[in-house]
């Protein structure tokens, strides 16, 4: 049986989400699960100033990480990744819940 671990971000992911904060200021990186995509379940990722008050913040030299409480159950045990590839260079989950997933890697099913 698998525990109900909060998800881990890497610190790749960080120093990539420091490096935007440079330009930007101070944002936080929101990851949240959406129903939708080809698969059933999709990423939304994308910057917010403000933390809700149900968020888990996953911080780490200033910089943070936010899940909103309804996608938490689905990123369980998940990790938070940045990622450079011939393709384009992008923050990635790595999700021990999905059963499957699409080849953009941004959707999935449980």
């Amino acid at each position: 049986m698998q525990l109900n671990l909060p998800p881990k971000v890497t610190d790749r992911a960080f120093a990539r989400l420091a490096e935007i904060n440079a330009d930007n200021g101070t944002k936080a990186l929101r990851i949240a699960v959406e129903g939708g995509g080809c698969s059933g379940f999709q990423y939304e990722i994308k910057l917010d100033e403000i933390a809700a008050g149900d968020d888990l913040v996953l911080e780490k030299d200033g910089q943070k990480v936010l899940i909103d409480s309804i996608s938490l159950p689905f990123l369980s045990n998940a990790v938070i990744d940045f990622t450079q590839e011939l393709i384009g260079a992008r923050f990635v989950i790595e999700n021990p819940n999905a059963t499957s997933s699409c080849g953009c890697g941004t959707s999935f099913s449980m």
